[in-house]
């Protein structure tokens, strides 16, 4: 049982070992920027932020329950003229009034909830709520446009990384031939058939070669450091790439200019904008809720005195008169309690409401001109892929042309140069030729890919099992 738990463990070890060594495929590079690329994940937020939006929009109409209190030192004074206590039916005291003032003093205590609950909102909320979901799904196609851009520049690095992987091919190609001519060219030198100059013009390309290889080792160090960086993937598993760099045939577009992203997202926006509007129309229609509240009220350690009598006075009787002070031991209301529905109606706003209106409308019409200006220039962007597209073409078919031509050039050459019908001049220089045209073969069907998914990105058709099966 101790035997087989261990080989279990160590098949286990083994077999992340291999999955650790082996090379990243497109897919893996392109879910790896998109969870490293800061514009993907900064539009991600955007929308996270309209959601939270929407949810802040419905939960408008739930109950709102607050709880309030304060507590403090209270002294309030009040001036009041009234009548004086008319005791004539009893005593022949005539009719007066008072210049009072009445003084309330003690620590006050005061505690209130309330609640409250909109009912009916004139029909605004219902208008911003759909126009948040039409701001909602413009925020998701810009979310498509920002993948493809990042898609656009993975695949970029990825297709110069084949480029550069190609062209160490070509190189090595190259050294391989002149390794042979270098033997041909020292049995040469010996029997007397070319001469110093001769043998050194070979060695010079031998030497061009080397230079050439240090530039390619260069170029790919660059190159998978960017996809490092922009993948977070190991640098190990990243020198395991080993892409080939061929022409793609994208299908015939499906969609039209306006299926683009940006398009689609500005539809959107003037779709929400028209909502706005609605939403803005709606500030003269009365607002309606329902409340309720509870509030205590206490006194403690209270006086309640006035400045002048509150009883007259009664001279026949000798009696002075008599002020107000009172010294209750607290004072205190609860529950006061208050339940029904309100509505606000604003008649007039001083203009508020219809300047909101028109700023809506000029926010409108500042997104269909944006449309219209973003057909043109993505129709003409179209047409000019499209053209990019079918040079790239033309340009693989003269490049390989050029290439065969070089390579025939070459074999002739050699076979001139065994025989000493030709200098190493000739043969040097039919080499640099094959291996210019091989590298412009190379680089032309990389730019004919680039043309590909710029056409295919033309009308939001970028399908990377096109570029990558």
């Amino acid at each position: 049982m101790r035997n087989t738990l261990s080989c279990l463990v160590l098949s286990l070890l083994s077999l992340g070992y291999c999955k650790a060594q082996q090379a990243p495929n497109f897919g893996e590079l392109l879910d790896s920027v998109l969870v490293r690329d800061a514009d993907f994940k900064l539009q991600q937020n955007k929308n996270k932020v309209t959601s939270l939006d929407q949810h802040k929009l419905k939960d408008i109409f739930l109950p709102t329950l607050e709880l309030s209190g304060n507590a403090g030192y209270m002294n309030a004074t009040m001036h009041l003229v009234s009548p004086e206590i008319n005791l004539q039916p009893f005593l022949n005291i005539p009719e007066g009034k008072y210049n009072n003032n009445l003084n309330i003093s003690g620590f006050s205590g005061l505690a209130k909830a309330e609640a409250k609950m909109l009912l009916y909102s004139g029909g605004k909320v219902q208008y911003l709520s759909k126009a948040l979901q039409e701001k909602k799904m413009s925020e998701e196609a810009l979310l498509e446009k920002t993948k493809d851009e990042a898609i656009a520049v993975i695949s970029r690095a990825y297709d110069q990384l084949a480029l550069v992987h190609q062209s160490k091919k070509v190189l090595d190609e190259a050294k391989k031939r002149l390794a042979a001519n270098r033997k041909t060219a020292d049995k040469a030198l010996g029997y007397g058939l070319i001469t110093p100059y001769d043998h050194k013009k070979i060695e010079l390309a031998q030497a061009s070669l080397d230079a050439k290889m240090v530039e390619y080792e260069g170029k790919k160090a660059l190159l998978l450091t960017q996809l490092e960086v922009l993948t977070g993937i190991a640098p190990e598993r990243l020198r395991l790439i080993e892409p080939v760099l061929v022409a793609a045939t994208p299908t015939a577009a499906q969609k039209t200019i306006g299926d683009r992203a940006e398009i689609r997202a500005l539809n959107f926006g003037i779709n929400a904008s028209d909502y706005k509007i609605k939403a803005e129309k709606t500030w003269w229609i009365p607002k309606v809720q329902m409340m309720a509240s509870a509030y205590y009220f206490g006194l403690y350690e209270s006086r309640v005195k006035t400045s002048e009598n509150v009883i007259p006075a009664i001279p026949s009787l000798n009696y002075p008169g008599r002020k107000l002070d009172w010294r209750p031991t607290n004072l205190n209301t609860f529950p006061l309690l208050m339940a029904g529905l309100g509505f606000k109606w604003e008649l007039f706003d001083g203009r508020e409401g219809k300047h909101a209106i028109e700023t809506a409308r000029i926010d409108r019409e500042s997104l269909q001109i944006q449309k219209e200006d973003a057909l043109r220039k993505l129709t003409l962007n179209k047409v000019n892929n499209q053209s990019a597209y079918d040079i790239a073409n033309a340009q693989i078919d003269l490049k390989k042309k050029e290439k065969d031509i070089a390579r025939d050039g070459l074999v002739q050459a050699e076979k001139e140069f065994r025989y000493g019908m030709t200098k190493s001049t000739q043969l040097m220089e039919a080499e640099n030729d094959l291996v210019n045209a091989e590298l412009d073969y190379q680089n032309a069907i990389f730019n004919q890919r680039r043309a590909a998914v710029e056409l295919m990105r033309a009308t939001q058709e970028l399908d990377i099992k096109k570029l990558y099966e």
